[in-house]
């Protein structure tokens, strides 16, 4: 019998999909949740919290490979320092993070949240694997329609979101797989300006208007006109355009509820 493979953020937006793949896998899977939840066909939860540390030890028990998706605007770090020393207590052999595309270059919190995340991995003495992701169609949703509203579209900012599918399948492959280390980031197939995103949202619904190009100000806009949060040449890249996921997410009658 295998021992389960431990989801942290497994109810999540990539965490159901990853969980979905690697039970067509034939993997058992132990999700981490903050509350109390029935097992399922090849599931089964451990109430926990990576953040405050709680029900961790717990969570570990027989447990080999651990798959860490979990995370929020705060505690990224403190969680997986939290989560690094449980699976040092449990002699747990293989750690997988997803972090997030420039981790190391963004002057941001959350992004210096995510490189600290990637230390404690890396530093942890267990065989570990990380890979970095791009921002998800899914989350730069939001961002265009709100610029979109506004009508306006900072310069320089640029983006190169990638398909959560194409995310979930990769996480599979290397949860799946041995502790390769630090991975080729994986990013969409295009990089582009936040104005033509919204433009195409724009047209996906049928609309039209001008947008105002602003500047964004400080450390912050000359980093994102740096590219500091793009992919370099190595990246792997998904296949699902921006233009695609509207199609898929049907923005037209999203956007109108």
């Amino acid at each position: 019998m295998s021992t389960p493979i431990l989801v942290t953020g497994g109810t999540g937006n990539i965490g159901r999909r990853t969980v979905a793949l690697l039970r067509a896998a034939g993997s058992e899977i132990r999700i981490l949740s903050r509350q109390s939840r029935t097992a399922e066909q090849g599931i089964e939860y451990a109430e926990g919290d990576t953040v405050k540390g709680t029900g961790l030890d717990a969570a570990l028990d027989g447990v080999e490979t651990v798959l860490h998706l979990a995370g929020g605007a705060k505690g990224d770090d403190v969680a997986a320092r939290n989560l690094v020393a449980a699976a040092q207590r449990a002699g747990t052999r293989h750690l997988v993070l997803i972090s997030v595309v420039g981790a190391g270059s963004m002057p941001i919190g959350y992004f210096r949240m995510k490189a600290d995340a990637e230390h404690a991995f890396e530093t942890s003495g267990i065989p570990f694997t990380v890979l970095r992701v791009a921002q998800l169609h899914d989350f730069a949703l939001p961002m265009v329609k709100a610029l979109s509203k506004m009508r306006i579209a900072p310069r320089g900012l640029r983006f190169e979101s990638v398909g959560v599918d194409e995310v979930a399948a990769r996480l599979t492959e290397l949860t799946l797989g041995a502790p390769a280390g630090r991975v080729v980031d994986l990013a969409g197939p295009q990089v582009r300006e936040i104005g033509d995103m919204v433009r195409a949202f724009d047209e996906a619904r049928g609309r039209t208007h001008r947008l105002l190009p602003i500047r964004l100000p400080g450390a912050i806009g000359r980093a994102y006109r740096a590219g500091g949060n793009l992919a370099d040449e190595t990246a792997a890249r998904g296949k699902e355009t921006w233009e695609e996921f509207l199609v898929h997410r049907d923005v037209v009658s999203s956007a109108a509820r």
